[in-house]
């Protein structure tokens, strides 16, 4: 049984493959927050900005197979659209709670490229074509290589320093959204310094919020 808080078709907003047209796939559930303001306070994520409880947002639902979960996912790509590549993300919460082989198996065959993005803290199934790890606090990785590293900026518990020699393709922070016009520029230029004085890592906006796509 499959849990789904929603489904989508937008565009990527964030990391190497920002402006990508894709389905996302929100998982229900995450091992750092409980999802519920109450245990905000004390999480392992205080920052998360996303709803992943239940499975009442568009197109959520409870499927009890991989094929069904992989249909209703492959409806929602344009069917029209035979030169681009499928691609679908699976996010949450956190997607490795659920994320299993026969359902990327089940994508691969609808003829999908299978994203994951993950906190990092669980191994994942084999057969992910683009894996990208987004540090949580001082949470203990599962996953120290991959395609991309995704660093929310600044983190007392997680600094840059402690991933720049794990082994992923590309290194990008992100600043952290504090729902405050002005904190959220100074935040964005405090990130853009450190990757100046730190070329290792690329600057990843949030280009759906800049943009106004979810």
């Amino acid at each position: 049984m499959y849990h789904i808080k929603e489904a989508f078709y937008t565009l990527q907003g964030e990391g190497a493959q920002a402006g990508r047209a894709s389905v996302f796939c929100r998982f229900t559930g995450c091992n750092l927050w409980s999802g519920r303001e109450i245990d905000r306070a004390n999480a392992q994520c205080t920052f998360c900005d996303t709803d992943f409880i239940g499975t009442d947002g568009i197109n959520g639902g409870r499927f009890t197979t991989p094929n069904a979960l992989a249909e209703h996912l492959n409806a929602l790509w344009p069917q029209h659209n035979t030169r681009a590549t499928p691609y679908v993300v699976f996010t949450g919460g956190e997607p490795l709670l659920q994320l299993d082989t026969p359902l990327i198996t089940a994508m691969h065959d609808y003829g999908f490229e299978v994203a994951v993005e993950t906190n990092g803290t669980l191994p994942p199934p084999p057969g992910i074509d683009w894996l990208c790890v987004s540090p949580k606090g001082a949470n203990t990785l599962a996953i120290t290589q991959g395609d991309e590293l995704k660093l929310v900026y600044p983190q007392s518990k997680a600094l840059p320093e402690k991933f720049a020699p794990l082994g992923f393709k590309h290194f990008f922070l992100q600043p952290m959204d504090r729902g405050n016009p002005q904190v959220n520029a100074e935040t964005v230029h405090l990130t853009t310094a450190y990757c100046m004085a730190n070329p290792q890592w690329r600057l990843s906006l949030q280009t759906h919020k800049i943009a106004g796509f979810d």
